[in-house]
């Protein structure tokens, strides 16, 4: 895929005069600017990733040993809750929402996004949601405590009050997100630069527009489940209540027709980072650009099929679980397919090893591993042993931190020069890599073989048995959450402007638009579109 880029220096022209943006905190309150708003998302997710990485550290601190040391069980439900609940819809999808309106116009040679005014409103009511979602603390009976997949009867039977908040804050989530995706489809459909047809546009954008048409489809699914747990709850209604006719199970399905897709939502915006980190390194144009496309259609497609491998020990019928089966090892093969041609794209190029090459290359491998235990995850018979086990939590955390959090840290690091105007502390940089990599592995490898012992995830107390392995994943948690303060510390640097100027491209294989304006990236990139021949 290559992409000759003329007739954009009229453009750079015209920054001169026109590059005026508004000072202070009006420009962040009001600002229509893609760049701003992205900057707003990407510092966001930051503090929630440290808000719920601070929970996950409360978690760990207490199984460091048998016995009941530090929490009483039900706040280490709430914590176990808000950690993940903060993390999937706090940390991981608004720093991909970020990425995707930093770069999205800029790659595809569009001014701005499509629906400025629509985009200001999507990012600000974030941060109310989570601080609605976070004030349950300190109601009666404290924040929600059935878990981030809030299953009934749990969230409605058995729950304090605090789950009208939750409820609340979810829909304001996912108002958030719908209108975010819609942004992001309406601006790759109608403001590409000439010449850039759909099979020129590169990976990452090709996977947020897919990722955008999930979020639209799944989201209001997420809304009318919260909405029942809402009515069961506070209004006598009975969806979930087999007393009154209804029926738990019916939970699981609709959360899980939800939740499957949302995984997805988590990480194919990742492959598209990732394919545009290796190539650039790798010197070599992608391997196999339109087959990874059709791969990631192709995972989009089935991630609406695979939904009930969730729900094996619910007493399935035998065909429902060997069709979910099937299909669960159906969506294995174009994840395959991306992991091999990244590798092939790999071979025999004239490789260096960068810092965003460094977290592309662990995204790969330790996603893979993630890959391989969802495989042993979707054989419907021996998923009865693992099931609710720290095998689980093992294996979407391999996807989930060496997968969609590695993804992101690659693409901060890869963009980081464009956004600020400076180059980044290498040494502070690999540091971070290092210590990032050792201690993900040291958290979260030993937990599967706590899971296929047996011990149950979601408790604060366990037997002795697993006692040296916990120790073992707690070290490791502390190690890894302070790792990232080592990526604080670059980002601040960075954003103080302390550092060598940025090129227009500072790393010599990188392909697309966004390495044709100088760095940082003026307030208004393009104003004459540039020319794809």
């Amino acid at each position: 895929m290559s992409t000759i880029v003329t007739d954009t220096h009229s453009a750079h022209d015209a920054h001169d005069h026109h590059d005026h943006h508004p000072k202070g905190i009006k420009r962040w309150l009001f600002t229509t600017n893609h760049k701003d708003i992205g900057t707003m998302y990407l510092w966001f997710s930051l503090i929630m990733f440290f808000v719920g990485g601070s929970m996950a550290l409360m978690i760990r601190a207490e199984l460091f040993q048998p016995g009941m040391q530090i929490v009483d069980p039900h706040f280490f439900n709430q914590m176990t809750t808000m950690h993940g609940v903060i993390m999937v819809f706090g940390a991981v999808m608004p720093a991909f929402v970020g990425l995707a309106n930093w770069m999205i116009p800029m790659m595809i040679g569009a001014p701005d996004m499509a629906l400025p005014r629509m985009n200001n409103w999507s990012f600000w009511i974030l941060p109310f949601a989570f601080l609605i979602m976070l004030s349950s603390f300190f109601m009666p009976g404290g924040a929600p405590a059935f878990g981030w997949t809030f299953y009934a009867p749990l969230s409605t039977t058995y729950s304090t009050d605090s789950t009208a908040l939750f409820v609340f804050s979810m829909h304001i989530m996912g108002m958030s997100s719908i209108m975010g995706a819609i942004n992001v489809i309406v601006t790759i459909m109608n403001m590409r630069a000439p010449g850039m047809s759909y099979m020129k546009m590169p990976l990452f954008v090709w996977t947020w527009f897919i990722t955008a048409f999930l979020l639209i489809a799944v989201m209001p699914v997420l809304a009318g489940v919260v909405t029942m747990v809402l009515t069961d709850k506070y209004f006598g209604t009975a969806f979930f209540d087999a007393a009154g006719g209804g029926d738990p199970v019916l939970f699981q399905h609709l959360f899980w027709f939800f939740g499957h897709p949302e995984v997805y939502i988590m990480i194919l915006p990742s492959f598209g980072i990732v394919s545009a980190i290796i190539p650039a390194f790798a010197r070599k144009p992608l391997f196999g650009y339109a087959s990874m496309v059709y791969a990631t259609a192709a995972i989009a497609g089935l991630s609406f099929l695979v939904w009930a491998h969730h729900m094996f020990t619910t007493g399935m019928p035998t065909f429902a679980s060997l069709f979910f089966m099937y299909m669960t090892m159906l969506i294995a093969v174009p994840t395959g397919v991306k992991v091999f041609n990244w590798v092939s794209t790999m071979w025999r190029g004239a490789m260096t090893f960068e810092t965003p090459m460094l977290f592309s290359l662990a995204f790969v491998v330790l996603f893979t591993i993630g890959g391989f235990s969802g495989i042993m995850l979707a054989i419907t018979p021996v998923d009865y042993q693992y099931h609710d086990t720290y095998f689980v939590v093992a294996h979407f955390h391999y996807v989930l931190v060496s997968g969609a959090v590695f993804s992101i840290m690659a693409a901060a690091y890869y963009w980081l020069p464009k956004w600020s105007g400076v180059m980044y502390d290498t040494f502070l940089s690999k540091l971070h890599f290092w210590c990032s990599l050792i201690s993900v592995n040291i958290l979260f490898f030993p937990m599967h073989f706590v899971g296929l012992a047996g011990m149950p995830r979601r408790i604060p107390d366990y037997a002795l048995q697993f006692a040296d392995i916990n120790a073992i994943v707690s070290v490791g948690g502390f190690l890894f959450g302070f790792s990232q303060l080592i990526f604080l510390a670059v980002c601040i640097k960075c954003a103080l402007k302390k550092g060598e100027p940025a090129p227009a491209k500072p790393w010599e294989g990188a392909e697309g638009l966004e390495w044709t304006v100088p760095s940082p990236a003026p307030y208004h990139t393009f104003d004459v579109p540039p020319v794809i021949k």
